[in-house]
């Protein structure tokens, strides 16, 4: 499905990503992780196209789509959720679930987008997307939103953020179940999300370090500064 090949971002002089060569197949889950300013953030930008590499090519669905633009990029079946979830003002919930799955005052589908989201749409149907909205509620919203469009891949960057305990073991159960029709490639630290995946990358300094999966890479990730504190070996 998704091919990076030898891929390579700098700024100023300073190379942020080094030769990145990956693949995703189609209907896999992918956590990438790694210490904080390791590049992952850069790497999901870059596949959507809000970046654009120094060199390299990178490769969906058989087509090379390098120079295509974000929206280009998402016809041909691709969703992005932030880090930190986008405000829209004047904007509502059902505005930009509307848009994004573009079944224009489809309740039912409304409501159970939002639902699997664990957000009860008669709260949440009319409220604005504003700073009146936890981080949380927004991040919620922000998923709904990506997964109503029914896209081949999926890139969520740390979705667990803002997101409490119930919420985020639901949410996994989502991520899980959308495996079904979609491949996810998600940012995250969080181990509970590295025992759906299909593959683990570990991203250091701009490289890839390693592609395993969870249980031949749990030691690795364990003696990481950066997940050290979620270390349990379960």
């Amino acid at each position: 499905m998704l091919e990076l090949i030898n891929v390579n971002y700098e700024i100023d002089g300073k190379k942020i990503l080094k030769d990145i060569n990956l693949k995703i197949d189609t209907k896999k889950i992918i956590i990438m992780t790694g210490p904080n300013g390791s590049g992952k953030s850069t790497l999901s930008k870059i596949i959507m196209g809000i970046l654009k590499p120094t060199s390299g090519k990178i490769i969906f669905n058989g087509e090379d789509i390098t120079n295509l633009s974000i929206d280009k990029r998402s016809n041909l079946g691709m969703s992005y959720a932030f880090q930190q979830p986008v405000k829209f003002k004047g904007l509502t919930v059902k505005d930009i679930i509307d848009i994004s799955s573009n079944k224009k005052d489809d309740m039912k589908f409304i409501t159970n987008v939002l639902k699997e989201v664990g957000l009860n749409h008669s709260e949440y149907i009319n409220r604005e997307l504003d700073g009146k909205l936890s981080g949380g509620e927004l991040k919620r919203i922000e998923i709904a939103s990506v997964i109503s469009r029914e896209s081949k891949l999926i890139i969520l960057d740390e979705p667990e953020a803002g997101i409490d305990l119930w919420s985020f073991n639901n949410l996994i159960s989502l991520f899980a179940k959308k495996k079904e029709k979609s491949s996810l490639l998600i940012i995250s630290h969080q181990q509970k999300l590295f025992k759906i995946a299909d593959e683990i990358i570990l991203l250091e300094s701009g490289q890839i370090k390693s592609c395993e999966s969870y249980f031949t890479i749990k030691n690795i990730l364990c003696c990481n500064k950066c997940i050290k504190k979620e270390c349990n070996h379960e």
